[in-house]
């Protein structure tokens, strides 16, 4: 049973017909464990609960309560807790040189000001982690559960590197957890945010080397430019890569991938398309990008809008009523990174659609500063003013991670309602999704 300090995991909700009411479980039980095993959170709870047979330790007050529930290997029991976690997030231990949320000004909402580093939530959301608020016994625990894959922000295999890069004593020392990781076949996702003249050159190399020699256990590492904005005062310095240097690190990059790729069977490593945009060079082909996987981070986003806008070309009879296409025109938004991808889209579509016309719109970003191109940190703010004034037409597109998760507010706060309301014309959010686009071109729901 819980003791003074102990965490503790409080039942709020038993789901009305649930195997666990029909057990006697009660909102505000709290559990203590399962089959014997200390539940503490949302990993403990799952992974334990995927006996056939149950027992609940459960404390009602001050007294305690056993009860068994019967039910399929995987099947839930209806409980719910206080967060989804069952925890609090951990929060980040380190003070790294490029920290972006250290580069926020003031008087954004709180949220965004909270720096989470917590494996849960790699495995839950693929969230990135450093490893350096773990200790040999989560390690354990990751390699028990088989929680995999385990997303790693590595940024440099260099140990004393890593120390300055993270400004943390542990950060050296735990790189040993890859190897742990890997020895037990737990799945790593990497990630190396580049500074310019700090992890990048030989340091680059070397980590590369490092980590291929994790493969088959490491199986995807994005290399992505550090995002620097103008609220910098008082923090490293730090300055963007050149067009010239951006190609350099695509050719050191792409070198070391075609090598993984002719030695290991797999290309391992891939840039950014941020890199590419920098350096005004092409998109790789589909091919570049397997499957994908790193396409959270900016590896192949474009590459994967562009090929799914295609092919939705080859279903527009689904989108267009047989009568016709009323004459529609439409204004997206976007930043300056995704401007000439969308620009290619829209003519696409325009040139099979003649009633549709639309105007791609470039916002820069002035509130983060003009080093921060990518449109998920635009602000409402800046939309709202740059397009004050102009004929929208019928409808206003921005894409949808210009919002937070909840779909309700941009990061300076202003509302999808209080957009609409300033520009005068309805605005409407638009997946990064080829089959979302296009839909949302031509008016339809998606």
């Amino acid at each position: 049973m819980p003791k003074g300090g102990e965490r503790v995991v409080k039942i709020t909700e038993v789901l009305a017909g649930s195997r666990a009411e029909r057990a006697g479980v009660q909102a505000g039980d709290v559990l203590v464990a399962i089959n014997q095993n200390e539940i503490t959170d949302v990993l403990d709870y799952r992974f334990y609960l995927t006996e056939r047979r149950v027992t609940l330790s459960l404390l009602r007050g001050d007294k305690p309560i056993e009860t068994v529930i019967r039910k399929q290997e995987y099947d839930d029991i209806g409980l719910e807790f206080e967060t989804p976690l069952m925890d609090k997030k951990h929060c980040c231990a380190n003070k790294c040189i490029f920290c972006f949320i250290d580069q926020l000004p003031k008087g954004l909402r709180p949220s965004l000001y909270f720096k989470d580093d917590d494996s849960r939530l790699s495995f839950l959301h693929g969230n990135y982690i450093t490893l350096t608020n773990l200790t040999d016994a989560d390690i354990d625990r990751i390699i028990k559960m088989h929680i995999s894959p385990v997303n790693v922000s590595v940024h440099t295999t260099n140990p004393e590197l890593r120390c300055e890069m993270m400004k943390n004593r542990r950060a050296g020392k735990v790189l040993a957890y890859l190897d742990r990781l890997a020895e037990a076949g737990i799945r790593i996702c990497g990630q190396i945010v580049l500074c310019r003249g700090i992890n990048d050159g030989a340091q680059l190399q070397r980590s590369m080397e490092d980590l291929a020699r994790l493969y088959p256990a490491l199986s995807s590492v994005s290399v992505v430019p550090a995002g620097l904005t103008k609220f910098r005062e008082g923090l490293y310095p730090l300055s963007p890569f050149t067009p010239e240097e951006c190609r350099a690190v695509i050719a050191q990059v792409n070198a070391f991938g075609e090598r993984c790729e002719k030695e290991l069977g797999a290309r391992i490593f891939c840039c950014a398309d941020e890199f590419y945009l920098k350096a005004k060079l092409p998109l790789p082909e589909e091919e570049y990008y397997g499957d994908y996987e790193q396409i959270e981070n900016g590896v192949g986003m474009l590459r994967s809008l562009y090929e799914e806008f295609a092919a939705e070309m080859d279903f527009l009879d689904e989108y267009i009523p047989e009568r016709g296409m009323e004459h529609r025109r439409v204004s997206v938004v976007t930043g300056k990174a995704a401007a000439p991808m969308l620009r290619a889209l829209a003519e696409m579509l325009c040139a099979r659609v003649p009633e549709l016309a639309v105007e791609v719109i470039t916002v820069e970003n002035n509130f983060f500063g003009p080093e921060i191109t990518v449109a998920g940190l635009l602000t409402g703010k800046d939309v709202c003013e740059q397009l004050a004034g102009r004929d929208l037409g019928d409808e206003v597109l921005y894409p949808a991670t210009m919002l937070r998760a909840e779909g309700d507010l941009f990061l300076c706060g202003m509302s999808p309602a209080e957009m609409e309301n300033k520009l005068k014309v309805p605005v409407r959010a638009v997946r990064n999704e080829g089959a979302a686009l296009c839909a949302a071109l031509l008016g339809c729901e998606n």
